[in-house]
């Protein structure tokens, strides 16, 4: 069973969008997670990532400031706060976990359980 992402949507220009991801078929506290989005004739790309516990968070500069990255351990859930978004954070957006239990990578090959994405469009 892969993760579930959902919250994704249709957002103005300066909005905002919370997206949520589901994980079950794993230890989901013992892995870092993370946000990749990929829009249309574009390859994947990072957007984020958390340590197991948390404490060490990764953003890509694009999204530095405007997104923020967080995990409920007790409820196996991962959350992208998406704030100030705009139309070129259109794309599909995936949350996955990483390979390996120490290491906040930002590769997609370094993670294996992906979920189907759920889309955010930002558009006036």
């Amino acid at each position: 069973v892969q993760p579930v992402e959902s919250g994704g949507g249709l957002a103005q220009p300066g909005g905002s969008l919370r997206l949520s991801c589901a994980a079950s078929e794993f230890t989901f506290s013992a892995y870092p997670m993370g946000w990749f989005r990929q829009a249309p004739g574009k390859e994947r790309e990072f957007v984020a990532a958390i340590s197991k516990g948390g404490m060490g968070i990764e953003y890509a500069d694009s999204v530095k400031g405007r997104f923020t990255i967080s995990r409920d351990n007790a409820d196996n859930t991962l959350s992208l706060q998406m704030n100030s978004l705009k139309p070129e954070d259109t794309a599909l957006y995936y949350c996955a976990k990483a390979r390996y239990k120490s290491v906040i990578p930002r590769n997609p090959r370094d993670y294996d359980s992906w979920g189907q994405g759920t889309q955010v469009t930002v558009s006036s």
